[in-house]
């Protein structure tokens, strides 16, 4: 499976989630599409990716000043830990800005 295949399934996945109410698994899901597409990015810069972690990239690239400061603020809000009550520190839609971090990564 080619990675573009790979972002769209975890986009699907999360979808579905969100429409059960899982809210927690749509974040995951997001989480895993950024990562697919930060491994791509990196190798597509010559750059063997240090790990397969999502959560380990993401961290990687929420500091790199190549990347604008959007991205670099999407990341960081991929990275955050819920509340105890499950709920996310900010207000943002971590499926959409994804989304958003996913198309712009590749775009370059």
């Amino acid at each position: 499976m080619d990675w573009q295949t790979e972002i769209d399934a975890e986009f699907e996945k999360a979808e579905q989630a969100r429409a059960l109410k899982n809210e927690g698994q749509a974040r995951v899901c997001a989480r895993r599409a950024a990562g697919i597409a930060i491994r791509e990015y990196l190798t597509r810069q010559g750059i063997r990716p240090p790990s397969t972690s999502a959560y380990d990239l993401l961290n990687l690239l929420k500091d790199d000043p190549r990347l604008s400061p959007d991205l670099r603020r999407i990341a960081d809000h991929l990275t955050l830990r819920v509340t105890e009550e499950f709920k996310l520190p900010v207000n943002a839609d971590l499926v959409a800005e994804a989304r958003k971090f996913c198309e712009e990564l590749l775009s370059k």
